[in-house]
């Protein structure tokens, strides 16, 4: 237990130390969430486009932001820590109580953005049931910090691996956000990391309620995420010394 609190307070002063980091996390969401607003209702009219109101576009900007920064803190976590995890790996330090010090960390730092985002559209909304988008706002960053965890375990370097998880970010908030420029969308993009997501935080900010059948998919969606990023992060680290606990 003593290796796992020191880890946790290792990342996040680690974290805490790249400026970057910080600003990611502060400046970023009200860029983005302002940006979105005024871009969806900014729309001219067209016969196959319709502008949407300002404030789901806000909304949308709001899940789009604390998923990509999520996702990008995932990716560098992995990324850039490897060759330590590895060397620590070879001291005796159990792999286990590593991925458990960074999976920890990423979550904290998640539900750090998310509050940030959170603030940011309290700004302009009233969310009818605040409690529950907050967390469903948390819950969506958090299926992203995985999915960049996941990436950041299997890509070899940090630029690959950040094209990746940006364009995945931005085509499944096109595609899962209700954008009115992409029309027929297949049935298939309610399979989408951020649909269901997108589908409780819009619901509990503007009805005040949501569907258990959402949460209990995300809910799985993270489930197989973390299973995922278990499996792969224990087959880097097996040259290094397996999975001893």
């Amino acid at each position: 237990m003593r290796r796992f609190a020191v880890g946790v307070q290792s990342n996040v002063r680690t974290f805490l130390r790249t400026p970057l980091n910080v600003v990611l996390a502060i400046a970023l969401p009200l860029v983005v969430i302002e940006g979105w607003g005024q871009a969806m209702a900014g729309l001219p009219s067209m016969p196959t486009v319709e502008a949407i109101p300002i404030d789901l576009g806000r909304l949308l900007g709001g899940v789009f932001g604390v998923a990509i920064i999520a996702g990008l803190m995932g990716l560098v976590q992995m990324i850039d820590a490897r060759d330590a995890d590895q060397r620590l790996v070879r001291t005796g330090y159990p792999p286990r109580v590593l991925l458990a010090t960074r999976l920890a960390t990423l979550t904290t730092v998640t539900v750090v953005v998310a509050g940030v985002n959170y603030g940011i559209l309290r700004l302009t909304l009233e969310p009818d049931a605040p409690v529950a988008a907050f967390g469903f706002l948390a819950l969506a960053g958090l299926v992203y910090a995985f999915i960049g965890a996941l990436v950041g375990a299997v890509m070899p370097r940090l630029f690959e691996g950040s094209l990746v998880v940006v364009f995945l970010a931005m085509m499944d908030a096109f595609l899962s956000g209700d954008s009115p420029l992409a029309a027929d969308v297949p049935d298939f993009v309610q399979y989408f990391p951020l649909y269901h997501p997108k589908q409780l935080l819009q619901s509990a900010v503007f009805d005040g309620t949501f569907a258990t059948g959402d949460l209990l998919f995300v809910g799985g969606y993270v489930l197989v995420l973390l299973v995922a990023v278990t499996v792969i992060f224990g087959r880097t680290m097996r040259t290094a010394g397996g999975w001893s606990v």
